[in-house]
């Protein structure tokens, strides 16, 4: 009798197994990390918007929130473990092309990963 074909399937159980722990022990960590980066963004888009209403312009960098006092310092982006890598969108005000009005109207992680909700962090 030949115990090849059960050493390799219990092999393959084993493999299972601990992929699904990996799995089961890194989910509170993933969702921790998501849990900080709403925070995170809804603090940034925050900030923006005061900016923007209370100088009459939009941002120029997220650097500008810090320098006006809108925030103590710019946070990290959980999931790309930097300050430097928020993605910014960039629009006229108003719909205008002055480059007066030109500044920052929203925020994203600067993280291509896949949410536990299935879609990427920088869409957030």
């Amino acid at each position: 009798m030949s115990f090849k074909p059960v050493i390799h399937s219990l092999l393959l159980l084993a493999v299972l197994l601990s992929s699904t722990g990996c799995w089961q022990l890194e989910k509170p960590e993933q969702r921790s990390k998501e849990g900080l980066l709403k925070e995170d963004l809804y603090t940034l888009r925050n900030a923006i918007d005061q900016f923007t209403q209370g100088k009459n312009a939009a941002p120029q960098s997220l650097d500008d929130l810090v320098h006006a006092g809108y925030l103590r310092e710019l946070p990290v982006d959980p999931f790309t473990g930097s300050r430097a890598t928020w993605h910014v969108v960039t629009e006229y005000l108003d719909g205008n092309a002055n480059a007066q009005t030109h500044g920052i109207a929203d925020v994203h992680s600067g993280s291509h990963a896949i949410s536990s909700e299935g879609t990427r962090y920088d869409t957030w």
